[in-house]
Formats: structure tokens, C-alpha cells, sequence
């Protein structure tokens, strides 16, 4: 009976396990950041606490420049995603152009940032694609003379984030929109004379946004804490907060360990500042959404609104399409001289050499990202069944992750990278770990985890309940029923959660670059220090090379589920 009692008084604390987990790495590198910067760490020197570390960080040049474009980049680019999907949506959900780009935008997910990043350089730099396609009507003969790329107030570098956040927020926003009871909303408020897009925006995004509002600040956090996208379109001198922190870190000068440990904080504070103006704005906006409805105003011509708010997605999706297909083409070509729109020859001899030399970040890439993203599934379904049985007796009521494990599950997406890989990589040297795979699948388990469950809560939760009940009363326990009833009927969320696991490992830089101290290079670490350099068919072919497994996970999370239910209609995916 006390083993019966203590089993049940511990069971609450199940769903708990995994973010835990999670959350652990953040507050021990956050600890292991804060010592150094009040210049406590004896390794190097270090054996008393003191604000030097702060009054150095504090006299580097142009660190107000930093901060203030970590700051506008943070703010700029969650502004602009969000209020582009909420346009859209507005404007066109229900319609073909919504159904169109649910089929078009799921794609670009498998697109890593520094893919987009070097695709959007090559269109938009001075002998891009957008410059020769104006030549001829410009007169020019060469490329302008205008910084585009790593331009000082870092707009390249926030369009980019905005080209690949944008069609991410819509596709979190897709899942979102049935649970805030869309069609009876609008039909409620076209009786009452508003136009489609006001109607939307007054009575059905709010619903949307409280459901999207985490994925929305993970947005703000990562874009005001970006590296490689960062190194590829922002500027250099000087460039954000957290490219500095970067080099201060791999600085042969290790007295500036102490400084960079400084600045993380300050990063930290930087991303908290971004978050409270955004929570501001939150608010702010809720009052002028209340003040126009109060106001009596219908807004019933919207015509050349709705034509408008198609825009902003579909240059996000545009460019990052063209900017791929530009990187092939850079990568096949010969010599191209400017305003030659297409290469006068071709060729694969970039490829041969890039193969060659990839053959191993690739594979490296490839066992990292394919034990990360299964052990995060494994995880992660432990913890959603966990708390899906903790509710099922509960009749009628909706299953859902609470506000505070959810919290812990996205705190690493919301703490900035910079801010505690630092104190991480100082505990792991401190412990005498050498740089591993297993590390490393560790490392990116920590940022992996969480986009799996954002993919597979709300399908998990979704499935009928009396199916488990049917099995019950055939005799089947809770481990048959999981792995014969519920894992078959979501075969199609679980591998799209195993893609979009495998493709946010291919993806990591920071914890990449910064635990495996350069022993383990990846595709994407590869491809990002490519960027100081000036060979464009190169960094083409490393770039979709990066883009092609998470292309080829995505792939495979679609057509696997039509194959293995091609005999059960009502399995197949829609």
C-alpha cells in the first residue's frame, strides 16, 4: 500500500522529467557564464570576484551600435513577421490562396537559416540577380558601388531573418487557427457589417495569437541573438552583440574570456529587453484593437487591403525559392561576368571538389542530427503521454501542456544561444570532457526537443480517446495501445516531427562551432566560415548541400505514411 501511494503521489511529477531536463543545460550555463563575468575563474586566472570584466566590456568601441542592432533586429523582425501572417491570414484564409500556401510554404521549413541567408545574398548584392535583371534598364555596365550586404544598419540582415521566420509563424499559425473557431467568428462578424480582414483581425487573431505566442517570442529571442545569419548579411563593423561575444570567445587573447563572459549577460539583458517591449507592444496593441472596435467603423471596402497583404508572404517565399535556385545556379557556373543574367557556360567541377571535401561534415552532420532529433521523438512522446494519461479521466476537458512545463520546454529557445553555450562549454572543458559526438547529440538535443513538441502536442493530444478505451476492452494494455493504435494513427505528425527535429539539428551553428571546439565540423559550420570568403560556386554548392538532407527528411515524412497506408484510405495523410 505505501509503494501503491508513493507511486501515485509521484506520478504528477512524471510530465515534469523531460523539461527538466531541458531547462538544466540553460541554468547550468547561465551559472557557468555569470562567475567569469565578475572575473571569478580560476583556470585562467581568474580567483576573485570583480567588475572588471563589465568596466572592460563597457569601454569596447561601437558597443552601443551592437546593442542597438541586436535590439532593432529583435523587435524589427518578430514586428514584421507577425503582423505579415496576421495580414494574410486576414485576408485570405478559407480561400485558394490560403490553401496554396500551406502547400508552398511547408517546404521552406527544411531550409536552414544560413542557407536562406547566402540564397538572399546572392540576389540582393550588388551583382545579384535583382542588379542584372536592372542593367539593361538602368544602364549599367557594372555592378553598383552601394553597400547592400552587411549594410551599417543591418536592414539585409533583418529582411533575411523576416524571409525565413515569416513562412514559419504562418505554418505554426495554420495549426493554431482551429482552435480559435475561425468560421462561426466570421460569419458573426460579416452579419454584423466588417469586412473579411477587420472582421479576422477583431475577433479571430487574438484567439490565434494567445496560441502562437511562444513560438512568436522564440522568434524575437533568436533573431536579436543571431550568429550565422548574422555573419553572412550583417554588418561588420561593428557587427551585433553576439557575432562580437563569437570572436571575443575563439580570441587567442584569453583575457578575453572574462569580457565575452560579460558581454553574454549583457546579450541576456539585451534579448530580456527585447522581450518586454515586445510584451508592451502586446499590450498596446490589445488597447488599439479594443479602441477600433469600440470605434464603429466596419472597414467593409478591404479590396486593395487584401491585395496588399499578400505582399509580404509572398516576397518571403519568393526570395528564399530564387535565392536557392541562384545558389544552383552560381555552383554550375563558369566565368560570369556582370550583367550577364545567366552563366555564358557550365559545369560540375565546383561539385567534384566540394563533394570531396563535404564527404565528412556531411556525414558528421547527418549521425548528429539522426540521434538527436530520434532521441528528442523518444523523449518527447514520453512526456506527452505522460500528461495526455494524467487528464483522461477527465471527461470532455481539453489535454494540453501547462504554461509552466511548456515554459521550461521553450526556455531554450528563449534564452538566447550566446548567453549560456558559453558557461556550457566552460562546465564541459571544467569536467574533462573532450568533444564527442555524444556530446555534441547532447548539446543539440537541448534545442531539437522543443520543436519536436511543438510539432507533435497538439496531434498527440487531438486523437480520439475512445480508441485507447476500445483497446482496454479488448484487453490490450498501455504500451500495446501506444505502439499498435495511437503511433500508427499518427505515423504522419511523428515523422514530420522527426523532420523538423533532424532539420533544426542540420541547422546549429553556435552549440555546433562553440562544444565542438572546431574537432567536429558540420555542414553548416563549414558553410557559415565560407562566408569571409569571396568564392560564390563554392559557398553555392556548401549551402544547398546544407539545404538537401533536412529536404530529404521532409521528403521522406510525406511519402513514408502513403506508403506503409496505401491500402487504408482514412490513414493517409491529407
Amino acid at each position: 500500500m505505501t509503494v501503491e501511494r508513493n507511486g501515485r503521489s509521484l506520478r504528477p511529477l512524471v510530465p515534469w522529467l523531460v523539461p527538466v531536463l531541458l531547462a538544466c543545460p540553460v541554468a547550468v550555463g547561465l551559472v557557468g557564464v555569470v562567475l567569469p563575468a565578475f572575473g571569478y575563474l580560476p583556470a585562467l586566472g581568474g580567483d576573485q570576484l570583480s567588475p572588471e570584466p563589465f568596466r572592460q566590456l563597457f569601454a569596447m568601441p561601437g558597443l552601443g551600435v551592437s546593442v542597438l542592432l541586436s535590439l532593432a533586429s529583435g523587435l524589427f523582425t518578430t514586428a514584421v513577421s507577425t503582423l505579415g501572417v496576421a495580414l494574410f491570414l486576414a485576408a485570405f484564409h478559407g480561400t485558394s490562396g490560403d490553401r496554396l500556401a500551406r502547400r508552398l510554404m511547408a517546404p521552406l521549413l527544411a531550409v536552414p537559416h544560413a542557407a536562406a541567408a547566402f540564397g538572399i545574398a546572392f540576389l540582393i548584392a550588388p551583382s545579384g540577380l535583382v542588379f542584372r535583371l536592372l542593367a539593361e534598364p538602368l544602364g549599367l555596365e557594372r555592378p553598383p558601388d552601394l553597400l547592400i550586404v552587411g549594410d551599417p544598419f543591418g536592414i539585409s540582415l533583418m529582411a533575411g531573418l523576416v524571409a525565413k521566420e515569416m513562412p514559419f509563424l504562418l505554418l505554426v499559425a495554420f495549426a493554431a487557427l482551429p482552435q480559435a473557431d475561425p468560421e462561426r467568428r466570421m460569419r458573426l462578424s460579416a452579419s454584423l457589417g466588417y469586412g473579411r480582414m477587420a472582421g479576422f483581425v477583431l475577433t479571430v487573431w487574438p484567439g490565434v495569437y494567445r496560441q502562437i505566442r511562444l513560438p512568436v517570442l522564440a522568434v524575437a529571442a533568436y533573431a536579436s541573438g543571431v550568429v550565422d545569419v548574422a555573419l553572412i548579411l550583417g554588418p561588420s563593423l561593428p557587427p551585433p552583440l553576439a557575432v562580437r561575444l563569437v570572436a571575443w570567445m575563439n580570441d587567442p587573447d584569453l583575457s578575453l574570456r572574462f569580457v565575452a563572459s560579460a558581454g553574454a549577460l549583457l546579450q541576456l539583458a539585451v534579448t530580456g529587453a527585447v522581450l518586454l517591449l515586445w510584451i508592451a507592444g502586446e499590450h498596446l496593441t490589445g488597447a488599439l484593437r479594443r479602441k477600433v472596435a469600440a470605434g464603429g467603423r466596419r472597414f467593409a471596402e478591404d479590396g486593395a487591403a487584401r491585395l496588399a497583404a499578400s505582399v509580404p508572404v509572398a516576397l518571403a517565399g519568393a526570395s528564399i525559392f530564387f535565392g536557392l535556385s541562384w545558389l544552383f545556379v552560381w555552383s554550375i557556373a563558369g566565368f560570369w561576368a556582370f550583367p550577364d543574367i545567366l552563366p555564358p557556360s557550365a559545369g560540375l567541377s565546383t561539385w567534384s571538389r566540394v563533394l570531396q571535401s563535404a564527404a565528412g561534415p556531411m556525414a558528421t552532420t547527418f549521425l548528429v542530427a539522426i540521434l538527436s532529433a530520434s532521441l528528442a521523438l523518444v523523449l518527447v512522446v514520453f512526456m506527452l503521454e505522460a500528461r495526455r494519461r494524467q487528464f483522461r479521466a477527465a471527461a470532455g476537458r481539453a489535454v494540453r501542456l501547462s504554461p509552466a512545463v511548456a515554459g521550461l520546454i521553450y526556455l531554450p529557445l528563449i534564452v538566447p544561444q550566446i548567453a549560456f553555450l558559453f558557461g556550457l562549454q566552460v562546465t564541459i572543458l571544467s569536467l574533462g570532457l573532450d568533444p564527442s559526438i555524444l556530446l555534441l547529440v547532447a548539446v543539440h538535443l537541448v534545442f531539437v526537443a522543443p520543436y519536436v513538441a511543438l510539432a507533435l502536442a497538439d496531434p498527440w493530444f487531438a486523437v480520439d480517446p475512445r480508441y485507447e478505451r476500445i483497446a482496454a476492452s479488448l484487453g490490450h494494455g498501455a504500451v500495446t495501445t501506444l505502439l499498435r493504435i495511437r503511433l500508427p494513427m499518427l505515423t504522419h505528425a511523428v515523422l514530420t516531427a522527426l523532420a523538423i527535429g533532424f532539420a533544426t539539428s542540420v541547422g546549429q551553428y553556435l552549440p555546433t562551432l562553440l562544444v565542438g571546439a572546431g574537432r567536429l565540423p558540420t555542414i553548416t559550420t563549414e558553410a557559415v566560415a565560407l562566408a569571409s570568403g569571396g568564392n560564390r560556386r563554392v559557398i553555392g554548392a556548401y549551402a544547398l548541400l546544407q539545404t538537401l538532407l533536412p529536404f530529404l527528411a521532409f521528403t521522406l515524412s510525406g511519402t513514408l505514411p502513403r506508403l506503409l497506408w496505401r491500402t487504408r484510405r482514412a490513414m493517409k495523410p491529407a
